[in-house]
């Protein structure tokens, strides 16, 4: 039986999680919760095979999850699961350890087997995602500024781009306004851009946020 942790925060997510994996013999929801400091406590209490996490959750989302899980428990499989599309979060997602990337739209069509998958020992990886990871694989030199970024910048990045001001997202993240600003001026810095406005003009062109 393959033990599974679901993470959301919203309750109506994972309950369409439980009803998409309630009819799999091999498969059961053995955990749920909504944030990750949460998640991180239940995954240290109790086995599991696979999380499924949310990668956009107040404070810390599924991308400041990963390691940290799979440090606290070694065996465990991440499969990330988000509203976004593969470009904007795959590869990063798989290079900070996930095992596989969903968009919620495919969910329903795709979570079962990826679960499989993924507990087997293998990744699974859409077509979509696989381009991206050939493309990084062949341009490594040439990486688009943002992908220089850390986890923490790069979310920061999104949500300035998003329009977000300091305050607004020093509340969103659970960090200091100061933090905010520093991250803000790092991402400035390695990014060769000088104002919060070609940072935004940037996320648009790249089509980084919806």
């Amino acid at each position: 039986m393959i033990r599974v942790l679901v993470v959301d925060d919203h309750g109506i997510v994972r309950r369409g999680i439980v009803q998409i994996l309630s009819g799999c013999r091999d498969i059961v929801v053995a955990g749920e919760a909504a944030d990750g400091e949460e998640a991180l406590s239940i995954a240290r209490a109790e086995r599991y095979d696979i999380a499924v996490l949310d990668i956009s959750m107040p404070g810390r989302g599924g991308l400041d999850v990963i390691r940290d899980m799979r440090a606290a428990c070694p065996g465990i499989k991440i499969i990330i699961l988000s509203m976004h599309s593969e470009e904007q979060f795959a590869v990063r997602s798989l290079r900070d350890g996930a095992s596989a990337y969903l968009t919620k739209s495919n969910a329903d069509r795709e979570l079962v087997d990826a679960i499989r998958a993924v507990a087997s020992g293998r990744r699974y990886i859409t077509a979509e995602v696989a381009e991206r990871l050939a493309y990084y694989v062949e341009c490594d030199s040439e990486l688009p500024p943002h992908e220089r970024l850390s986890r923490r910048e790069y979310q920061v990045l999104l949500l300035i781009g998003s329009g977000l001001t300091v305050t607004e997202i020093s509340k969103r993240l659970c960090l200091s306004s100061k933090t905010v600003s520093t991250h803000r001026a790092h991402i400035l810095s390695k990014m060769g851009l000088p104002t919060n406005a070609k940072l935004i003009k940037y996320v648009v062109d790249h089509k980084l946020v919806s």
